[in-house]
């Protein structure tokens, strides 16, 4: 397997420190407010790398933090301590949420900041015993850059303005304001409540005053906690390359004296009618706002199959529409295989739950189900080129293009363009494993609040004989991509096809 490694700046062949092993660090979310869409393409792009490595036959062990504790949450809680708890589990609750709706795998591990300040602040002490932190004026530990003469290299930093002394307390800035940053930052009026006292467990000797760590610090901390000096990849938005993974560099490597990842992967940014997302600019977006419009979470999933990783992704509500469509005409293809047609049950009846989510008579462990070699080997070099996940959507619809109808008699089965209705099926549920689409998951896909809300009022027009505003939402839950079925009083709206 081929990546792009963001350290080199070149496509390398990516072999892991264990063999068949490999362990995984992703930026996590800052849990102070809800996730916008940019958020979850960068996690979507964490997931189907996840699911790529597995489908090529490594054992993934991936950490991903949970950033509960920084600037932002302070802020946003005013520093009261009992609103700093509910807003960060409200926020993080939601994330874990938007991760289900999108079917992003859950890491294996997932620490919280905040469970991990006593082990942060030994390693604070640990680099100024080592003399790569030292104490400011404002009682602060700041991390010399000077004294790692390796600063920069992720980045491609030019250090020739740096100023002597400069220190920045910030967890967020620009090259333009490079300094020496901050580890462990000293209690001050702003931070309310939020505060560790170090002296309770380093004992009254230590230099670490009230406060609480830095932003860079904590995933230094974790990731190594958790998966050694070393890692195999570490993961998160291009955003991130500077200050935080510079920071994370020479925080871990400073310490360990060893290298701390051996591949970054940085994923692009998300535009959404060519700009960039803005609360200003009435272009923010989450997935909430998208379901509320009638799209699925898997619609906005696919959308992010379709651009590579390395490139930006620009989104529109025509493109987002485009994306449905395709999923839902995919899923069509394959419900009407043979495998598909004779055991769903009807409306209103519901389907008995099975040991999968596929079809039941897909479930069965004994079902012998043939694929097609050809494509799932296009497919699997596809993803080993850089995890050209585009390129793999093209062959599913390739795969799902090519001739059937005469693949049933001996003669065609040579033919590279021939493939069985139930082959198509099985290969593109093989497929499935990475791009993870549920392409097999027979029942009601979940249907937005704003559309069951709609569904209830037309079914008390219906009750009162108002048929009149019963068809006037009808028209409004159709505006929003779902077809009403009646079956005598009841109702339900299914996503158009």
């Amino acid at each position: 397997m081929k990546l792009y490694n963001t350290l080199s700046r070149k496509i390398e062949e990516f072999v892991p420190i264990e063999k068949g092993k490999v362990k995984i660090y992703a930026c996590g979310p800052t849990v102070y407010n809800f996730a916008h869409i940019g958020n979850l393409r960068t996690f979507i792009f964490d997931d189907l790398l996840r699911r790529s490595l597995k489908y090529l036959d490594f054992e993934v062990r991936e950490v991903m933090n949970i950033t509960d504790i920084d600037d932002k949450t302070i802020f946003a809680s005013g520093g009261d301590k009992k609103k700093f708890q509910d807003l960060t589990k409200k926020y993080e609750e939601d994330f874990w949420q938007n991760l289900s709706s999108l079917n992003i795998e859950k890491p294996e591990i997932t620490p919280r900041a905040t469970e991990y300040v006593e082990k942060i602040a030994k390693f604070v002490e640990g680099l100024l015993e080592k003399g790569y932190a030292y104490k400011g004026e404002d009682g602060s530990i700041y991390f010399s850059i000077s004294k790692f003469s390796e600063y920069g290299k992720l980045s491609r930093l030019d250090k020739s303005g740096i100023k002597a002394g400069a220190r920045v307390n910030q967890d967020s800035y620009t090259k333009e304001n490079l300094a020496d940053f901050v580890l462990w930052k000293a209690w001050d009026k702003d931070d309310g409540e939020i505060f560790w006292n170090p002296a309770d467990f380093l004992g009254a000797e230590t230099k670490l005053e009230k406060g609480r760590p830095g932003w860079h610090i904590e995933c230094s901390v974790m990731a190594g906690d958790n998966l050694g000096e070393t890692l195999d990849i570490h993961t998160g938005a291009v955003d991130l390359i500077f200050p935080h993974h510079e920071n994370e560099i020479a925080q871990s490597e400073a310490m360990s004296g060893k290298k701390f990842v051996n591949f970054w992967l940085h994923g692009e940014h998300l535009l959404v009618d060519g700009k960039k997302m803005s609360k200003s600019l009435g272009n923010f977006y989450t997935l909430f706002d998208l379901e509320k419009k009638g799209f699925s979470a898997l619609d906005f999933r696919y959308l992010c199959l379709s651009a590579h990783w390395r490139d930006k992704l620009n989104f529109t509500w025509q493109s987002l529409e485009a994306a449905r469509n395709a999923r839902l005409r995919a899923k069509k293809i394959l419900t009407s295989c043979p495998s598909f047609s004779s055991s769903s049950p009807s409306f209103p009846r519901r389907r008995e739950s099975t040991n999968s989510d596929c079809h039941p008579e897909l479930a069965r462990p004994e079902r012998s189900r043939r694929v097609s070699g050809s494509h799932l080997q296009k497919f699997r070099s596809a993803l080993e080129n850089d995890l050209n996940l585009p390129g793999a959507l093209a062959i599913f619809w390739q795969m799902l293009r090519d001739d059937s109808s005469s693949s049933s008699s001996p003669s065609s089965r040579g033919s590279t363009n021939s493939i069985s209705a139930d082959e198509k099926l099985a290969t593109a549920l093989e497929m499935d494993k990475v791009f993870g689409l549920e392409l097999g998951k027979v029942g009601d896909e979940k249907i937005p609040e704003n559309v069951l809300e709609l569904l209830k009022k037309r079914k008390i027009a219906r009750s009162s004989g108002d048929y009149g505003e019963a068809d006037k939402l009808r028209e409004k839950i159709e505006k929003l991509g779902f077809v009403v079925e009646d079956s005598g009083e009841e109702s339900r709206a299914v996503r158009k096809s």
